[in-house]
């Protein structure tokens, strides 16, 4: 076929993942060789359970399952932590008025499910109300996650030592926010996890298995962790998916005690803060810092990590952690847009430690392409480096 008879869009798309393929190969190649860790910040759970899900029922979109106001998409994702793999999202919202449509977003009751090739998955059930024009938030999370991560890797221990560790349990957690101003909200939050947490691997050139071992299997860390806590959050962002300006503020404070059934007390602060600036009109300024703090006797799977990429999450855990980032989006010509990313972070046992350490650097490049224009959906292809780390991560959703 003459290449002027071909659309200029499966051109491009074609030519797009071209250069994913090859970026997949050059860091699967560098993997090999090394042999690093497959973990990242967040353990990679915010793939599985996206922060935003928009509404798609009257988008004209590929792979898109739909029947009334039910739809489900499929969601491919590659992550240094979890592996390469599928999410299947499925939604169904709620009718509204046509006073509720102009003035909120529908209520939405979600199913997610995902799978990756180092036999990590997750299944959950979100719900997601508003009420009276938008002034009353309520979120809830019930989800049962399973993760294989690695704490050691052999290549870069010096008798060889690997250890793997494994997690899985259940997750509840809801969320009640009032707005008490144009763009700020208030609110309270509950959370119960019931993990369980086993090592298995070679150390001083034995290997062992926690789980699976009779004279061990007893003493696999369960815990759980109930807490109550504090929420404060302002959003003035123009898109919940990929703002071009506004600012998102959040502040999570959870106390977790032994007299609501948590197995030890401790206290977790969280604060994340969001800029986005359009310089011009195919360029964005995107900066982000981010701050945890645990105190007490928080179990190692509820550990502060540092939120930037191209690293495991695994390398820095900590009981604080700071970091900050900034990354240039820029519309380059059609549906195809290219970024360019750097941080910094640091981690420590108190607060007061922090910046005693070396700190983390973080930096990359990546490219985008428009999915929906209405929604300002991208298809995501990120390559980030940290020392001789290296990582890619594939989504549908920016990094933040």
């Amino acid at each position: 076929m003459p290449l002027t008879t071909i659309p200029l869009k499966i051109i491009m798309i074609k030519l797009f993942l071209l250069i994913v393929s090859l970026l997949s190969f050059f860091v699967h190649a560098d993997n090999e060789q090394r042999k690093s860790s497959t973990s990242s910040a967040s353990y990679g759970v915010s793939n599985i359970i996206p922060e935003w899900t928009p509404d798609l029922r009257d988008e004209e979109i590929k792979l898109k399952a739909q029947k009334g106001d039910f739809i489900a998409v499929p969601i491919p994702v590659v992550d240094p932590t979890i592996g390469t793999g599928l999410v299947v999202a499925g939604a169904y919202y709620h009718s509204q008025s046509a006073g509720e449509r102009a003035s909120q977003p529908a209520s939405a009751t979600q199913v997610v499910a995902a799978y990756t090739n180092n036999d990590s998955y997750a299944y959950g059930l979100i719900q997601k109300n508003y009420w009276q024009q938008d002034t009353w938030r309520f979120v809830s999370t019930a989800a049962y996650v399973a993760l294989k991560l690695t704490l050691i890797d052999s290549q870069y221990s010096e008798d060889g030592s690997q250890l793997d560790w494994n997690i899985e349990g259940t997750l509840i957690k809801s969320e009640l926010l009032r707005r008490f101003d144009e763009n700020w909200y208030l609110g309270g939050q509950i959370r119960l996890i019931n993990n369980k947490q086993t090592f298995s691997g070679k150390v001083e050139g034995e290997a062992f298995d926690q789980a699976n071992d009779p004279d061990t299997k007893e003493d696999s860390d369960i815990a759980k962790a109930n807490g109550l806590g504090l929420l404060v959050q302002y959003d003035s962002r123009d898109s919940q998916t990929n703002p071009y300006k506004g600012q998102r503020f959040e502040f999570d404070a959870l106390l977790n005690s032994t007299s609501i059934g948590s197995t030890k007390t401790y206290q977790s602060f969280n604060l994340r803060y969001r800029y986005y600036h359009q310089l011009a009109n195919p360029l964005v300024l995107s900066l982000e810092t981010k701050g945890c703090a645990k105190s007490g006797h928080a179990p190692l799977w509820d550990y502060c990590t540092i939120g930037l990429r191209g690293f495991s999450a695994t390398s820095y855990l900590d009981k604080t952690s700071f970091s900050a980032q900034s990354e240039l989006r820029w519309r380059a010509w059609h549906d195809l847009g290219l970024v360019a990313f750097a941080g910094i972070g640091y981690n420590a046992r108190s607060i007061a430690q922090l910046g005693d350490n070396n700190s983390v650097n973080s930096y990359g490049l990546g490219l985008r392409y428009m999915l929906l224009e209405s929604q300002r959906i991208n298809f995501r292809v990120d390559y980030a480096r940290s020392g001789d780390d290296n990582a890619l991560y594939v989504s549908v959703a920016e990094a933040f």
